[in-house]
C-alpha cells in the first residue's frame, strides 16, 4: 500500500493524492450480504435539516458488516478483500466452514486464502476475535465492544488501533486512538490487529467535485452571512470576528466541551486531550 500523485494535467489533478490498495481483490461484492441505503440528506423524520453539508453523491449499497464475531471455534477463510464506499477501512470476505458467509473488518497483514477464528482459545494473531481478558498486555485490538456480546462499537476507522494497557481484576485498561484510557469489562471482545488502510489520511481529493461525490455539499463562511444568519455576519468589509468564534447557533466553537454525560464515563480513567 502507497500514495500515487498524478500529473498536473488538470487543476484537479495537480493537487490529487490518491491511495494504492495492492491487496484489494477484483470480485464484486456479494449480493447476500447487500442491502439498499437510502439517502436522508442530513435530514429527519421531519423533514428538517439537523446535519448541515450533506447530500447528494454517488449511489451506493450498504455492505452488512459482521461486528459480533458470534461463532466461536468456526474457522472462516478469508475469500477476497474488499473496498467499501460507505467507511474508511477495507472489508474481508469470510467463508465459514457451515456454509455461512460474512463481511469484516480488514486488519493490517490480512491476506486472501488466511484462516480466522473467533473464541477464547484462539491463536493471537490479524482477524482473529477473542475476549479482552484472554489477549496479552500491550497487544493492538480493533472493533471492541461496550458491552458483551452487543458487538464491536469503538475503533472501526481506517489505520485505527487501541492497546491494552493492563488488567485490573475484571476490567482491562485499553489506551484509545486519542490516548484516553478506559476501563472495559475483560468479557467484551475484540479483534486483534491495526485496522488496514492506513494511508488514507494522506489522501488528497483535489477537487470540489470529488467532495460532492461524497455526499459532502459546500461550507459557507460566517463571516460571509449577514448577523441574523451567523454571528461572525455582517459589518462593511471584510471585519474581524469580534469575539471568540461561535458556531451559528451562538456557542463556543473552539474549546468548548461537546461530550454529553454518560454511564461510560465512570470507566474514564484519564480523558483525551488532557492539559499538563
Amino acid at each position: 500500500m502507497g500514495v500515487k500523485k498524478f500529473k498536473p494535467t488538470s487543476a484537479g489533478r495537480r493537487g490529487k493524492v490518491a491511495v494504492v490498495s495492492e491487496e484489494l481483490t477484483k470480485t464484486p461484492p456479494t449480493k447476500s450480504l447487500l442491502v439498499p441505503l437510502k439517502k436522508n440528506a442530513g435530514r429527519n423524520n421531519r423533514g428538517a435539516i439537523t446535519v448541515r453539508h450533506r447530500g447528494g453523491g454517488s449511489k451506493r449499497m450498504l455492505r452488512i458488516i459482521d461486528f459480533k464475531r458470534n461463532k466461536p471455534g468456526v474457522p472462516g477463510k478469508v475469500a477476497s478483500i474488499e473496498y467499501d464506499p460507505n467507511r474508511t477501512a477495507r472489508i474481508a470476505l469470510i467463508n465459514y466452514a457451515d456454509g455461512d458467509k460474512r463481511y469484516i473488518l480488514a486488519p493490517v497483514g490480512l491476506q486472501v486464502g488466511q484462516t480466522v477464528m473467533a473464541g477464547r482459545e484462539v491463536p493471537i494473531q490479524p482477524g482473529n476475535a477473542l475476549p479482552l481478558g484472554a489477549i496479552p498486555v500491550g497487544t493492538q485490538v480493533h472493533n471492541i465492544e461496550f458491552s458483551p456480546g452487543k458487538g464491536g462499537q469503538i475503533v472501526h476507522s481506517a489505520g485505527a488501533a487501541a492497546q491494552l494497557m493492563g488488567k485490573e481484576g475484571n476490567y482491562v485498561l485499553i489506551k484509545m486512538p486519542s490516548e484516553e484510557l478506559r476501563r472495559i469489562h475483560c468479557e467484551c471482545q475484540a479483534t486483534v490487529g491495526q485496522l488496514g488502510n492506513v494511508d488514507h489520511k494522506s489522501e488528497k481529493l483535489g477537487k470540489a467535485g470529488a467532495s460532492r461525490w461524497r455526499g459532502r455539499r459546500p461550507t459557507v463562511r460566517g463571516s460571509a452571512m449577514t448577523p441574523r444568519d451567523h454571528p461572525h455576519g455582517g459589518g462593511e468589509g471584510r471585519a474581524p470576528l469580534g469575539m471568540s468564534p461561535k458556531t451559528p447557533w451562538g456557542k463556543i466553537a473552539l474549546g468548548g466541551r461537546t461530550r454529553r454525560r454518560t454511564v461510560s464515563d465512570r470507566f474514564i480513567v484519564r480523558r483525551r486531550g488532557r492539559r499538563k
